[in-house]
């Protein structure tokens, strides 16, 4: 059956005796005279009696009827009945006046009432039903209007008596009765979207932005936040009907729960965020506690509602007495986190005092204590609205504030990390100084005593002592060479040098450790070869030295080959290239693409198997790129590799070609004096080995920097050799000393050279800075040594 209009005839005699009643029941009734008198609407209040029947169903017959009924005046244009599952009736009765029917609107409970139903009686006695409430579903209300909303016909010079009946869940009922025109109610509804549009916007970007914050920072209030934000929106949209029309139009059960269920979601949320924005964990346990007492509560809310329905009535005033709870709670917290810490985001506060001042209007209004009127009834959407607006100032000062200390994070990463670096520096410094020292003296005795020895069995052996020194000694320089690739600080030299003899040595050294392996070493070169090129032929020995040492290594039984092609190019250069192959294990092809990585190796089982730092292709690579020059590599496992590397070089013109590298056959400084400063005996010996060949040489030692400037208040030198870390005071020190004159002016300029086991760019460029005038690193060699003291005596 619909109802959506129905009319129900009453006997005339039976209508008399209801007109008589009535006159004693109504106060008075309400005259329309013309069209424009309610214009602007009219509260119908002061002409309506209600009456409170309990929780007995009357129906429209037995309201009449009932002489025992004690209807009471309505005082109050929108009578809060409170928290209340009662059946309330309320009669009221119009006048039309006017010579032309009148479709007037009657507004009245919220929109969120379960039944409303308002019988329109007639003068000829027939009862028209009009229904709302969201108990009915939505198609079938009277007018298709989230508001309870009314239009009965009024007729002309009639009067026409109203019986309204009301009942909800528990929720709170109130009992305006508002009699507007159309025009009126056009406005209305005009104004409120707006004002629901604003608040409902920005209700949904604050979720969603907040949310995005969230996933972004996987901040634990953005979360909370986001989502107390969505059910607080929710629950407004319960209120205003909006769900119930658009989510739930056929009277669900999550309809009629929608109010108490979001406002406990919300209740929660609002707790989680506030907990965690203010972090009072941090500041008072007990009030941390607190919360989560609250928690519970509103759990044990939803438990009653889901196993004992008719608990619902007793939950709605529960709900917002847990409301009240926390937001004191709230309040509390915040002002225990300011006299901890005499400083809270002033956004926070004022949101939350928004927040405060809405919903205490709104809880109030509730239990009647305010009336309910418009900016009451909707109190809790202005303070949310203004309260999302202003925590959304306090997140964005949270945003800032994990800007800030991410940034400070990252600033003391930054000084903990340069520190690191320095302390690395620092370390790879000893390690270089502290391996360096004993290899120049081995190195060096090695050198003289299979140099004076005559039994091969003896020079047999110091060849391995010498092959073995010379591994460590490239280990070591592929950790600093790592190090100085990682801070930018490797660099490249511009000498000259004589490539033929640079790849007789490769080829020497290659040979030897070959035969030793019981490998054919395979060699050739090129006859177009310069005589001399200009480049960096440290770094061109360190990259062919390595690629051979792989090649050499990596094959148990077979052959290495090497060989050297060069192409002479227009732009007077050269294209050395280099091609070494061999009959080892090969690479994988699914590792070719890592084999230049650093620290990586064919495989765990070849570096177990061969050994190795694993950094030795990777600073090939590095250097090869660094002459802007090419590396090829072919391999098939078990097979063989074929490298080829391909670089380019100055070419030095015929005119200027000198012996810059021919070894010297006769070692004289023509009556030169040196002054050796160095702490560590070892290296005191490996002096006194190579200068004893030197002709004409006198050499005075010292052991530390204050020595040293002793030494010179007695004799003259032509030349310092200075070692950089030593007790007392260090090489540093003692230049500086030196250059400012405290050894005389006289030897203000005297020629200084670092003989130093530290080989970090650092170190060079401090040396140049100090005023020294060149720098050789341990081991030193015989030859490099006198050609560095010939050049600057």
């Amino acid at each position: 059956m619909n109802f959506k209009n129905c009319k129900i005839q009453i006997s005339r005699p039976f209508f008399l005796l209801i007109f008589f009643f009535l006159s004693f029941v109504i106060q008075a009734q309400y005259v329309i005279t013309n069209d424009s008198q309610f214009k602007d609407g009219v509260s119908l209040h002061k002409y309506a009696k209600i009456v409170n029947v309990g929780q007995r169903n009357y129906t429209i017959h037995e309201i009449i009827k009932d002489t025992s009924l004690k209807f009471e005046p309505l005082l109050l244009e929108n009578k809060d009945l409170g928290f209340t599952d009662d059946n309330y009736w309320l009669v009221f009765e119009v006048v039309n006046n006017t010579k032309s029917d009148l479709v007037p609107f009657i507004e009245t409970s919220r929109p969120i009432v379960d039944v409303a139903e308002l019988y329109v009686i007639d003068p000829n006695g027939e009862i028209e039903l009009l229904k709302s409430g969201d108990l009915i579903p939505f198609k079938e209300r009277s007018l298709n209007s989230r508001k309870t909303l009314f239009r009965p016909v009024l007729e002309p010079n009639e009067v026409t008596r109203f019986y309204l009946h009301l009942k909800s869940d528990g929720e709170v009922i109130n009992a305006p009765i508002y009699f507007k025109p159309a025009e009126k109610e056009l406005e209305i509804t005009s104004f409120e979207q707006f004002i629901f549009g604003v608040f409902y916007g920005i209700l949904f970007i604050a979720a969603i932005i907040y949310m995005f914050f969230y996933f972004a920072m996987k901040e634990r209030s953005f979360l909370f936040y986001s989502l107390y934000v969505t059910f607080i929106g929710l629950l407004q949209f319960s209120v205003d009907g909006y769900f119930y029309q658009y989510f739930a139009p056929n009277n669900g059960w999550l309809s009629s729960h929608s109010v108490i269920l979001f406002a406990t979601v919300a209740n929660f949320f609002l707790g989680k965020y506030s907990q965690v924005f203010l972090n009072i964990k941090k500041y008072s346990f007990l009030i941390y506690r607190m919360y989560y007492t609250q928690y519970v509560l509103n759990l044990l809310c939803i438990i009653a509602l889901l196993a004992y329905p008719p608990s619902l009535k007793f939950l709605y005033p529960i709900a917002n007495i847990l409301g009240l709870f926390l937001l004191l709670l709230i309040i509390v917290s915040i002002t225990v986190v300011y006299f901890r810490t005499k400083k809270i985001d002033k956004f926070f506060s004022i949101g939350v005092f928004f927040l405060i001042s809405g919903f205490v209007i709104f809880i109030l209004k509730n239990f009647s204590v305010l009336p309910s009127v418009f900016w009451t009834d909707n109190s809790s959407k202005l303070g949310t609205g203004l309260e999302v607006i202003f925590l959304s100032l306090s997140m964005a000062n949270l945003i800032r504030n994990l800007k800030n200390e991410k940034n400070e994070l990252n600033r003391l990463a930054l000084v903990r990390s340069e520190e690191m670096n320095d302390l690395k520096t620092y370390f790879l410094s000893n390690i270089s100084h502290e391996l360096r020292t004993p290899l120049n003296a081995i190195l060096n005795m090695i050198d003289s005593i299979s140099g004076e020895v005559q039994d091969d069995k003896i020079r047999r052996n110091c060849q391995i002592i010498k092959y073995s020194s010379h591994s460590l000694l490239s280990s070591v320089n592929d950790i600093l060479d790592f190090s100085k690739i990682e801070k930018k600080e490797l660099k490249l030299e511009s000498v000259k040098f004589d490539p033929a003899r640079v790849i007789e040595n490769l080829k020497n050294n290659a040979v030897n450790r070959a035969n030793d392996q019981g490998l054919e070493f395979q060699f050739s070169k090129s006859d177009t070869i310069p005589n001399f090129l200009i480049g960096d032929v440290t770094r061109l020995v360190q990259v062919i030295n390595n690629v051979l040492n792989n090649a050499i290594k990596f094959t148990s039984k077979g052959f290495v080959k090497f060989d050297v092609g060069c192409t002479i190019n227009d732009n007077n250069r050269a294209s050395l290239k280099f091609t070494i192959s061999d009959s080892g294990v090969g690479i994988p092809k699914d590792k070719m693409n890592s084999i230049f990585d650093s620290f990586s190796q064919n495989s765990i089982d070849n570096k177990r198997k061969f050994g190795g730092l694993g950094l030795g292709l990777y600073i090939v690579k590095t250097l090869v790129d660094m002459q802007d020059g090419t590396i090829e590599m072919d391999s098939k496992v078990n097979e063989g590799t074929t490298c080829i590397i391909t670089l380019d070089f100055e070419v030095l013109p015929q005119e200027e070609n000198t012996d810059f590298l021919v070894k010297p056959t006769v070692y004289d400084l023509g009556g030169k004096s040196i002054l050796v400063v160095e702490d560590n005996p070892i290296n005191q010996m490996v002096v006194k080995m190579i200068t004893k060949k030197w002709m004409n040489t006198t050499v005075v030692y010292a052991n530390n920097g204050q020595e040293c400037l002793d030494a010179f208040k007695e004799n003259h030198f032509d030349i310092v050799l200075m070692d950089l870390q030593m007790p007392v005071m260090d090489g540093y020190e003692a230049t500086i000393a030196i250059r400012n004159g405290e050894a005389g002016v006289a030897n203000a300029s005297v020629p200084i050279i670092a003989v130093t086991a530290d080989v970090m760019e650092s170190t060079k460029l401090r040396v140049a800075e100090i005023g020294m005038n060149h720098y050789l690193s341990k081991p030193i060699k015989n030859d490099t040594l006198y050609r560095a003291v010939k050049n600057l005596v």
